[in-house]
């Protein structure tokens, strides 16, 4: 897609049935979703206070994504900080080209030791499914940067013919994530 500026908010229901199914305020998890390809990664970021600290404002506010190179951009009033029900539009972008992803935030996790969130995809978006990035810390003071997907291919558009293409891109991109944070603590 093209480019272009747009404050049109993403309408829509969720295109996926297994809503809040990436439970970002729960360890251990046990992947659901028929039909969805789970994944789930953790990398120690950190360690001590201070890095908790920077980690999870970050994760709160989107600092996964945009140091991975996407734009966040709340839609009708959604704020820097992560809220739930809230819409955004993630946007990457190549040259003249973006593509712009539809997303809503089904669950938001804001605790002393567990700070995250999880958003789920709205029609438009080139997948279907959900994304969840935690940021948490052990007894022993490690941070840690969890990410977890549910995803497959979109249920309409012409996006569903790529699907084998964009999951090449999610590859690249969560390589990104994992390493997002480290420059934050």
């Amino acid at each position: 897609m093209a480019g272009r500026s747009t404050s049109r908010s993403p309408t829509g229901a969720l295109t996926y049935a297994a809503v809040g199914a990436t439970r970002p305020a729960q360890e251990p998890w046990s992947p659901e979703g028929a039909g969805l390809r789970p994944f789930s990664r953790t990398v120690v970021i950190g360690h001590g206070d201070a890095d908790w600290r920077a980690a999870a404002d970050a994760v709160l506010r989107w600092g996964v994504k945009r140091r991975s190179g996407f734009t966040v951009t709340g839609c009708d009033g959604a704020g820097e900080r992560v809220a739930a029900g809230a819409e955004y539009w993630i946007t990457a972008g190549l040259g003249p080209f973006a593509v712009r992803e539809p997303v809503r935030v089904v669950a938001v996790v804001d605790a002393p030791e567990r700070c995250g969130f999880a958003y789920g995809t709205l029609p438009g978006h080139p997948v279907s499914g959900e994304e969840a990035f935690v940021v948490h810390r052990s007894p022993d003071g490690a941070v840690s940067l969890t990410i977890r997907s549910l995803t497959r291919a979109a249920p309409h558009g012409p996006w569903r013919v790529l699907f084998p293409v964009l999951l090449l891109a999610q590859r690249f991109f969560r390589r990104r994530y994992l390493r997002a944070l480290t420059a934050c603590t």
